[in-house]
């Protein structure tokens, strides 16, 4: 409730923001974030002091609207109830790729990224596509979180490059697999779309829509050799449960999300030989996304605190040092400036190539929803 509480309050002063200031007060760039606590620990005490060291007139306000598509929402109904004003409160916005394309779609964020040069470094698929929306202009990833099979190269030296190769393989080796399904984390969730991508005859429709209903039919062979599969496999817990089992040797092979597992090895949990491999035809991510509302009062510095924050020495630093994830722009644009032990860390098992080859997108939102209806129907 205290969090709440403070979450409330600070969302109120955004609507105060017009209130009358002194003519000496420095210009306040509201930044408002979707996500756990440290996505606005990150701009509060990363990314807002090095952008105020370099603009001395200008406070970066960070303010927290809560985890998941929650957050990003009430993001959406701040910028929907200011619709009738001239400038809106918001000046630069972190949200999810559903609000995102709700957003565009309502002309409620701005076409910026022409204006932002760093715009030409983002090679990631979903900096367009947002589960079937054209965000195209409008948005420049913060980062990107990508699924991947983790694996114990002492036992798999040879890992399997393809879905059909991992079928075949847990069918030679049962049980050594584990994944956790759709229940209790989105790994195993991305590993079920990377099946049905795999497997489906027109696996870009499914990113990119329109949406046709028939077309699920279409998976039902899919399902039926998914189903086979999860009888030659382990089904665990869920995100962490897959890692314990990994780390415990009770399986050999799961899919897990890159950032979790390298955190986990940081932290000694799972042993330091493990690897990963990103197998094809490619299995989904997730991007959080900068954007910059349609009026915000600040629109120039707004695009000065995203041209920053997605710049390659912030994205080396503050993404992919500071969190394990990967950079919101082309990895080959960071990596001079990481040091070869964080390169060979997160890079050299997952390329940049391998990520701009098989890092997929969820797919839009109602074949979404029937991939998940399907395997509950055909699968468990």
């Amino acid at each position: 409730m205290k969090r709440l509480m403070v979450l409330l309050a600070a969302t109120t002063a955004l609507s105060l923001g017009t209130a009358a200031v002194p003519a000496a007060a420095k210009v306040t760039l509201n930044v408002v974030s979707a996500g756990d606590q440290n996505m606005v620990d990150y701009i509060k005490d990363y990314l807002g002091p090095m952008f105020e060291k370099d603009h001395p007139d200008v406070s970066v306000r960070a303010v927290g609207t809560g985890p998941g598509d929650a957050g990003s929402q009430k993001i959406y109904e701040k910028l929907q109830a200011e619709k009738g004003n001239a400038s809106w409160d918001i000046d630069v916005a972190v949200i999810h790729q559903k609000a995102a394309g709700q957003m565009v779609k309502e002309q409620l964020l701005a076409a910026y990224t022409k204006d932002v040069a760093t715009s030409k470094l983002v090679t990631l698929t979903s900096a367009k596509n947002a589960l079937g929306t054209d965000v195209s202009g409008h948005v420049i990833p913060m980062f990107n979180s990508q699924t991947a099979i983790a694996y114990n190269p002492a036992l798999v030296p040879n890992p399997p490059a393809t879905y059909a190769e991992l079928e075949k393989w847990a069918e030679a080796n049962p049980n050594k697999f584990g994944y956790n399904g759709i229940k209790g984390g989105m790994s195993g969730v991305s590993f079920v779309v990377g099946w049905i991508y795999a497997n489906a005859p027109d696996p870009e429709r499914l990113m990119s829509g329109p949406y046709d209903p028939a077309v699920k039919a279409s998976w039902d062979a899919a399902f039926a050799r998914l189903k086979q599969f999860n009888g030659k496999v382990v089904l665990t817990p869920g995100n962490a449960g897959t890692l314990d089992m990994l780390s415990r040797g009770e399986i050999i092979m799961g899919p897990v999300w890159v950032d979790m597992f390298y955190t986990w090895m940081a932290d000694g949990k799972i042993p330091p030989a493990m690897k990963l491999k990103l197998i094809g035809p490619g299995m989904p991510g997730q991007p959080m996304y900068y954007a910059i509302p349609a009026k915000a009062a600040n629109l120039k510095l707004a695009e000065d605190f995203i041209a920053l924050a997605t710049s390659p020495k912030v994205q080396a630093d503050g993404i992919v040092k500071r969190f394990n994830w990967y950079p919101g722009i082309d990895a080959n644009a960071v990596k001079s400036q990481l040091d070869d032990a964080t390169w060979k860390k997160l890079f050299v098992d997952v390329t940049p190539q391998d990520l701009a080859h098989y890092g997929k997108t969820f797919p839009i939102a109602p074949y979404f929803d029937d991939i998940l209806e399907g395997y509950e129907k055909k699968v468990q």
